[in-house]
């Protein structure tokens, strides 16, 4: 036999073995009547969910009226809110609100620095400047939004026709950087609860998967011709490939709602970039369903039936719910010790660092936790299958054991 040959003293590696079980397992989810039916189930939540998210942001926009802040003299102020009042019951909605931030002299010059916020709420532009001359400062998409709007409550508020509409001076601001940190703490938010809910719904099919085969025998006769490591990836990897079609057909879904426009997902980009967070994302839900996966693994191994599966995997799926929370709260202190005990704990990593991805740029502490999170899955995958072998399958040291006892015995007896 050639030193190239895949079988190694008459049986395959324990990389092989793992190939051939996932092959194995993948081939027969996916290819299975019941597969289809668990791929159109979360569907129709998803689908509730984004129609219920759109007619919310509908209700929303229909709700909301924009803040534009005042900061002109007493008498220019007056008179703005004035018009507004006047034009609000013919123009409704297409005004946005206005509140005065502060009265300036008459006589002083229009046009110093401004600020956007104030205890009232946030504005989203604000008027200087006079009735004659308004000068809008703020975003560049909201003066150009509110620039016709002003314009007509300026006229109005000179008592002027609509031929003598006064020329609005605007003065384009970037995004503050509390807003980017804002949105950039809601994308992790977001990002760390999809991990969370996709990891719990598809983490399960391994225990099902493996009771089942425990009840055949077929686990048993798997353990017999390979390695009971490579039975573990074979099928975790095998289940995460089953997940990863899923998602794709729940992605595909989403983006075909979000296109057709039934839902409205704007979020803020991530501090790395959305190539590199989606990237990243694809890695943390692997490495979060691979260390729970093992877990899992684990319980069904010592379940004989369904009920002890439900009654063992309970405190599993209830701290990694507790784990989720922690990394959660952790991600809104980022750089803190608290932060960085999150990001190192096995079972809380992938959702702490997918939230430091999306608020702080630096890549090489995601190759560092990426790697410690493929350690720990290593870990658990091997107290698993020993765990199995001795309580299970009855070998390995327990086994062993008693027989040296006996041994010991007739010796001794001789």
């Amino acid at each position: 036999m050639s030193t190239s040959s895949p079988i190694i003293g008459g049986r395959l590696s324990g990389l092989q073995a793992a190939m051939v079980i996932a092959r194995r397992d993948f081939t027969a989810i996916l290819f299975s009547r019941s597969f289809f039916f668990f791929l159109l189930g979360p569907l129709f939540p998803v689908i509730v969910v984004i129609a219920a998210s759109s007619v919310g942001q509908k209700t929303k926009d229909a709700a909301y009226r924009p803040v534009l802040g005042v900061a002109m003299s007493a008498a220019d102020n007056d008179a703005l809110l004035k018009a507004r009042g006047a034009l609000d019951t013919r123009l409704g909605k297409a005004l946005p609100e206005l509140s005065v931030i502060r009265k300036v002299p008459d006589g002083t010059a229009a046009g110093g620095p401004v600020e956007l916020t104030s205890s009232q709420g946030k504005y989203v532009a604000v008027v200087t400047g006079s009735l004659s001359q308004p000068v809008l400062t703020g975003p560049q998409v909201q003066v150009e939004a509110w620039t016709g709007p002003l314009s007509v409550l300026a006229a109005q508020a000179q008592g002027r026709g609509p031929k003598a509409y006064p020329q609005v001076t605007t003065r384009a601001i970037a995004t503050p950087a509390v807003n980017d940190r804002a949105g950039r703490m809601r994308t992790a938010q977001n990002s760390q609860t999809l991990l969370f809910l996709l990891t719990m719904l598809l983490a399960g099919m391994v225990l099902s998967n493996l009771v089942e085969e425990k009840a055949n025998k077929i686990i048993e006769v798997l353990a017999a011709a390979v390695p009971m490591d490579a039975v573990f990836y074979g099928k975790l990897f095998a289940m995460l490939g089953v997940s990863f079609v899923g998602i794709t057909v729940w992605g595909t879904t989403a983006g075909l709602a979000t296109i057709g426009g039934w839902s409205d997902l704007n979020f803020t980009a991530p501090a790395v970039g959305w190539p590199a967070f989606i990237a990243l994302g694809i890695a943390y839900f692997a490495m979060a369903y691979l260390v729970l996966g093992a877990v899992f693994l684990t319980i069904g191994s010592m379940a004989a039936t369904v009920r002890e599966v439900q009654t063992l995997s309970m405190p599993a799926s209830m701290s990694q719910l507790v784990t989720f929370f922690f990394a959660s709260y952790a991600s809104a202190r980022p750089g803190s010790t608290l932060a960085f005990v999150a990001e190192a704990i096995p079972f809380s990593s992938p959702f702490a660092m997918i939230a430091r991805g999306a608020n702080q740029p630096e890549l090489w502490p995601h190759l560092v936790a990426l790697a410690w999170q493929a350690l720990w899955v290593a870990v658990f995958v091997r107290f698993g299958a020993e765990l199995f072998r001795r309580r299970v399958m009855k070998s390995g040291p327990v086994a062993v054991k008693p027989k040296r006892r006996k041994l010991f015995a007739r010796a001794a007896r001789a």
